[in-house]
């Protein structure tokens, strides 16, 4: 009988150890995918230009998982040692804390959650295993955590002086990086209009209204009702600009787009997309509702992935950046990888010379590079952070 029970516990150990050990970054592994390529080029003069870039990017969900960002990895796209062998000076991380079981891009419910799995697997802390809300501080606490013990690596931009302060030190010959704290889809705030100053406070200064189901605040573009915003949602985005808050409209649905632009002048961004005009799908809104977030001096964030720019090459990349110049104005551009967002990509975060290179070999100018490549996103931050 004892040894039955000492079997017994001993299955339980090892299941627990696969489930809580391994699962994680096996599901990692499956999610965040490194498409096969050759072998990038990159021309002693595109080195040496990229050395010289700004270079910054709108969206990566990399604190979502389970990885120790200080050290170079081989699955993911993003720690601290790729981003700064890419040179990279700015980077958003932006919290994602629901995602619908099978989503995709033409319609879901919130019925379901693939985070809830994730989060008990990691062994996350309990309330995050029930609560939007605490997923939401949880981000803003590993980010700001990473920063206090890891300063050679990371300034948290809270402020304009924050930005001011991590360009003194990257001009000084220091790699650090600044990131912002950002939030995927504002159901954390969980029907409270007066969360917005808390997650203020904890660090965020970007905030998406959905994400890939309608919630409290409007419509999806991924929803079942394609409704604009609801009246909290009116509520939530006034106190958003109250707040010093970057509102981000990656994934909201066209009404609620334009809603939005009705009520407030922004700082708006669509930190992830493509365009539809030389990608049409249904994760990019149309052209003409991109260009109304323009008008309003909105900052389109380039992605990296199939469904938002129908292919992931440089090549790919490099014609929707030519695109949105053309279309929408070089300062308009930036990079929105969506890296480690559950998203199959060629380039990461590492390779990104890569593209410097490729963008001038097609006749990019290298005022063109310089602007998408990151000193847009850095303009609009050192217009739009608080003093």
């Amino acid at each position: 009988m004892k040894k039955r029970y000492a079997l017994a516990f001993a299955i339980s150990v090892i299941s627990a150890a696969l489930i809580f050990g391994v699962a994680p970054r096996y599901v990692e592994k499956q999610m965040n995918v490194h498409l096969p390529h050759d072998p990038f080029m990159v021309s002693d003069q595109a080195q040496a230009l990229h050395e010289t870039l700004i270079v910054g990017d709108l969206h990566a969900d990399s604190f979502l998982w389970d990885r120790d960002l200080s050290k170079r990895d081989t699955i993911g796209s993003v720690d601290f040692p790729r981003l700064k062998e890419g040179n990279f000076a700015l980077q958003v991380f932006s919290a994602v804390t629901k995602s619908p079981r099978g989503q995709n891009y033409e319609e879901n419910d919130g019925d379901s959650d693939n985070i809830t799995s994730l989060m008990v697997t990691q062994l996350r802390p309990l309330d995050t295993w029930t609560s939007l809300f605490a997923r939401g501080r949880l981000h803003a606490q590993l980010v700001n955590d990473y920063a206090a013990n890891h300063p050679e690596d990371m300034v948290v931009l809270k402020s304009k002086s924050d930005l001011e302060t991590l360009m003194a030190r990257r001009a000084a010959g220091e790699t650090v990086v600044g990131g912002l704290i950002a939030m995927e889809g504002a159901h954390p705030l969980e029907g409270g209009a007066e969360n917005v100053k808390v997650f203020a406070e904890m660090g965020y200064r970007m905030i998406g209204l959905t994400h890939f189901f309608d919630n409290e605040l409007g419509g999806s573009l991924h929803g079942k009702s394609q409704m604009g915003l609801t009246d909290f949602g009116k509520t939530a985005i006034r106190r958003m600009i109250q707040n010093n808050i970057i509102i981000d409209l990656a994934h909201a649905s066209e009404q609620a787009v334009l809603d939005t632009l009705t009520i407030s002048d922004g700082p708006f961004v669509v930190s992830h997309t493509g365009l539809n005009g030389a990608c049409e799908s249904p994760r990019n809104i149309s052209d003409d509702t991109m260009q109304k977030i323009v008008d309003k001096g909105g900052l389109i964030g380039i992605g990296f992935w199939e469904g938002a720019i129908c292919d992931t090459s440089l090549d790919g990349i490099a014609k929707q950046i030519r695109y949105g110049i053309d279309r929408f104005g070089l300062e308009s551009i930036a990079l929105g990888s969506d890296w480690d967002g559950a998203v199959a990509v060629e380039l990461t975060s590492n390779e990104t010379p890569a593209l410097t290179h490729h963008l001038l070999s097609n006749g990019f100018s290298e005022t063109e590079i310089r602007a998408v490549m990151g000193g847009n996103l850095y303009r609009f931050l050192a217009a739009h952070l608080p003093r």
